[in-house]
């Protein structure tokens, strides 16, 4: 799979790029999975607890979501988007630690006019350490796109 510039792609500037890569996604099946590791140098990173806290795992979702965003829309930048709200924050992590690899995985569940909600999971060696539904605004972002 092709590396994506991440920068291109979300409406941020490194450092606040949080998550390092996509690294799968199935447009038919509607779903995007990406990547991060943690690192000292990374955002959030606090010495103390050698790690980042797990309410950064909102972030690492909504960016894989803006990735999703991206290649739905055939590698066109989006308009940005807003979260409107997240449902159900369950996180069996006090912290995503150091030197250790997470993925992310967002699966589009519903999109009806600018208002889209995902299905979305953080995995820590293959099992599921955090999940949340996370509702978003775009204006006119997928609008004829999705068939769900």
């Amino acid at each position: 799979m092709e590396l994506l510039d991440l920068e291109k792609i979300l409406p941020h500037k490194k450092p606040m790029i949080l998550i390092d890569k996509v690294i799968d996604y199935s447009m038919e099946e509607h779903w995007l999975k990406s990547e991060v590791t943690i690192r000292e140098n990374s955002l959030f990173y606090d010495k103390e607890i050698k790690g980042i806290s797990s309410l950064v795992g909102i972030e690492y979702m909504a960016q894989t979501i803006g990735c999703y965003a991206y290649i739905r829309r055939n590698l066109e930048k989006p308009e940005i988007g807003f979260l409107l709200g997240t449902r159900l924050y369950n996180n069996l992590l006090d912290k995503f630690t150091l030197g250790e690899k997470y993925e992310i995985l967002v699966k589009e569940i519903y999109g009806g006019n600018d208002i889209i909600s995902f299905e979305c999971f953080i995995f820590y060696k293959g099992e599921e350490v955090a999940g949340a539904t996370i509702n978003v605004y775009q204006s006119g972002s997928m609008e004829g796109l999705i068939n769900v």
